[in-house]
């Protein structure tokens, strides 16, 4: 049987703030039905799926995709941090290539409250708790500031001191997401951003700024992955398919050296980079389009460098040149990534994992880099997990 995977269909909501969203379960409803119509497929030629969400009830993907049809099939539900949504992909491309199944989908979803993210079960001990305690080792009476900005905004300090990048370099990083995303119909900001704006926003944490965290979003989206045998049967477009597929969680020196960037994904980011290049013969070289998780501006610089798209501690230069946008080496997050775009945890990897097959088809328009035959996603999720995925046009 052949590895190649196809993507035959995908579909996302409007991301939207949360409160003026649909229920979890229309916006389910509405981003496979538009990945359906994508692909060509109707609800009964799935033959599994893979339901993503961090903040809901169990069985909510059943919940959502009965919404569609009950049609007896096995449905999955993924809980991976913020990396739920390429987990559920993940899990769907391992699905068909065991050959049990030819149709498989991935969805990914979250209604979100506003305000920073948070905890849920305080009667037991917490998933995050050898990084916190790591964070507190740090930074000493952090312990009220929540979970994500201590431990990104420690990141963002101590890649500060060891690399000298100043607030106007990590300013940048706003300013293209917000410039990306004023392209984008279904991103949360459409507003333009300054540098000034940004480096004058409120101080959360060790230097991290507002304007620099992703903001939490409402919405869904949705993937169908098929077989080629499927595809050919079914009259599907085969023009993308999955490349290779890497996910990964940490190592022992994510916790032994103390440092507050292996914690946030920096080691694991370069590991499942360097294997996603070993198994499918494609380096940075060869990739035109990246989604990667800015879910804080900070993250977008460890990825840059993690992925290999510039040196370590070359980013400020990086981004100086104009390599990580438009003319440059790379376009990255061109949807406006979770800064701008907005991050609904469970989705996020579904809506990456769309930007990227429109810009590999063409059809990303205002949007669309040239050229585009190599797109690379990665989806990060603290605690932890780290899906590298390669994308290619046939």
């Amino acid at each position: 049987m052949s590895d190649a995977i196809i993507v035959a269909g995908v579909g996302t909501t409007e991301f939207v703030k949360p409160g003026t969203s649909g229920t979890y379960r229309e916006m389910a409803v509405e981003a496979v039905n538009a990945a359906l119509l994508d692909a060509g497929l109707q609800y009964s030629d799935v033959q599994q799926a893979y339901a993503g969400f961090v903040y809901s009830d169990t069985t909510s993907g059943q919940a959502a995709l009965y919404g569609l049809g009950k049609t007896g099939i096995p449905i999955i539900n993924v809980n991976n941090a913020c990396s739920s949504g390429a987990t559920a992909i993940y899990q769907a491309r391992q699905a068909i290539l065991s050959g049990e199944v030819d149709c498989v989908l991935a969805l990914g979803f979250e209604q979100m409250m506003p305000g920073s993210v948070g905890l849920v079960f305080e009667d037991r001990p917490s998933p995050l708790s050898e990084f916190l305690e790591i964070a507190e080792h740090n930074h000493p009476g952090s312990e009220q500031v929540p979970f994500a900005l201590r431990l990104f905004g420690g990141a963002r300090h101590e890649y500060v001191e060891k690399y000298g990048i100043d607030d106007r370099a990590l300013a940048m990083i706003r300013v293209k997401a917000a410039e990306n995303a004023m392209r984008n119909k279904k991103a949360l900001f459409r507003k333009k951003v300054t540098i000034e704006d940004v480096v004058g926003s409120p101080d959360l944490f060790m230097g991290l700024r507002r304007l620099e965290c992703s903001p939490p979003a409402c919405g869904a989206g949705a993937v169908l992955l098929c077989s080629e045998s499927f595809a050919r049967k079914h009259d599907v477009k085969t023009d993308v398919s999955i490349l290779g597929q890497v996910l990964m969680t940490d190592f022992p020196s994510s916790f032994e050296d103390l440092s507050m960037m292996s914690l946030v994904g920096a080691k694991v980011t370069k590991a499942a980079a360097e294997k996603i290049y070993n198994q499918t013969g494609r380096g940075p070289e060869d990739i035109q389009v990246v989604e990667l998780h800015d879910c804080f501006a900070i993250n977008e610089i460890l990825s840059y460098e993690g992925l290999g798209l510039c040196e370590e501690g070359e980013a400020a230069a990086f981004i100086a040149n104009g390599d990580n946008t438009y003319g440059g080496q790379f376009v990255t997050n061109p949807s406006g990534g979770l800064l701008a775009k907005g991050h609904p945890l469970g989705a996020t990897g579904l809506a990456q994992c769309a930007e990227l097959v429109w810009q590999l088809r063409g059809q990303a328009g205002e949007r669309q880099a040239e050229g585009v035959r190599t797109a690379l996603q990665h989806n990060f999720g603290l605690g932890g997990a780290c899906v590298v995925t390669m994308y290619g046009r046939t």
